[in-house]
């Protein structure tokens, strides 16, 4: 039952809202444009936690074999570091989740497009792929992307542009180019969730040589970084819902508001770096939270 335990710590279910509010802002457009399907839209959740938790798992492993989880680190202890979990464990587990992940991934892709082999299919597939293979690579190899500063984009890629869009043809085969609005705003967010996570690790990172862009952007620069990520995301769903209007209902999404005022109040205050710790999971819930208003309000 103790493995059990340590396999949840593992899995870091706190992070499992972020990586499906993508997949439901582009659920809930999808259903509103149809035609939808409920087979596609569940294969996508699935596929999309299986990767979060493949991601989770190889970012465990990864900064555990750089050295990088030591004493000096902010934030949960992670299960290698603590010594619950062997390493020769975890690099099973990765295998384990990155297979759960491919096959996942078909048939979605497979519920998707008919299970017709075309352009678009092994398009799919290559993008399931390259989403393995940024799973695994951003904190684990050798040159892990997540050390040179491009974290951000690829989070960016993958809980905005690609699980957005990604859901949304899948259902509909339809792609109208104003959608990389919503898809935008969903990225800049999850995006947020990163950096804030970067900020508060930044002086533990730049000691042991994992540049992110909170690193390379410095404490003064990461604030206003944030303080613009998290406006565009206003900024995008504003300028859709004015593509698209028909309703109050459409605003409702600015609930959202006053938690990401609060945010951005707590990072410009310069608090202590673990003090930055409670607000990453509200930030997250807070995606979450704007991925159902703003498709709800769409609906209403």
């Amino acid at each position: 039952m103790s493995k059990i335990k340590y396999w949840v710590e593992a899995f870091r279910l706190r992070t499992l809202p972020l990586s499906l509010s993508c997949i439901i802002l582009g659920a809930f457009l999808a259903y509103g444009d149809g035609p939808f399907s409920w087979r596609t839209s569940l294969l996508a959740v699935l596929t999309t936690l299986f990767l979060q938790i493949l991601s989770n798992l190889a970012n465990d492993y990864g900064d555990f074999s750089h050295g990088l989880d030591n004493a000096g680190r902010r934030g949960p202890q992670r299960t290698l570091q603590s010594g619950k979990l062997s390493p020769r464990a975890m690099k099973t587990a990765i295998l384990l989740f990155a297979v759960l992940s491919l096959l996942s991934g078909v048939a979605l892709i497979l519920s998707g497009t008919a299970g017709l082999l075309s352009a678009e299919a092994l398009l799919f597939l290559l993008l399931g792929l390259l989403a393995i293979g940024a799973a695994i690579k951003y904190t684990a190899g050798k040159h892990p992307y997540g050390y040179y500063g491009l974290g951000d984009l690829f989070v960016f890629l993958f809980f905005g542009l690609a699980g957005v869009l990604g859901t949304y043809y899948l259902n509909t085969h339809r792609l109208p180019a104003d959608l990389l609005l919503p898809a935008s705003a969903m990225g800049f967010l999850a995006t947020g969730v990163l950096n804030l996570n970067n900020m508060r690790d930044l002086e533990h990172d730049r000691r042991n040589g994992k540049r992110t862009l909170a690193v390379l952007l410095g404490p003064v620069g990461s604030r206003y970084y944030h303080l613009a990520l998290l406006s565009l995301a206003l900024v995008n769903s504003l300028a859709y819902i004015a593509l698209h209007y028909h309703s109050p209902w459409q605003f409702i999404f600015l609930i959202i508001l006053p938690p990401l005022v609060q945010n951005l109040r707590v990072v410009f205050s310069s608090p202590p770096a673990g003090a930055l710790d409670p607000y990453l999971k509200k930030l997250a819930l807070t995606s979450l939270l704007y991925s159902l208003t703003f498709g709800a309000g769409m609906l209403l």
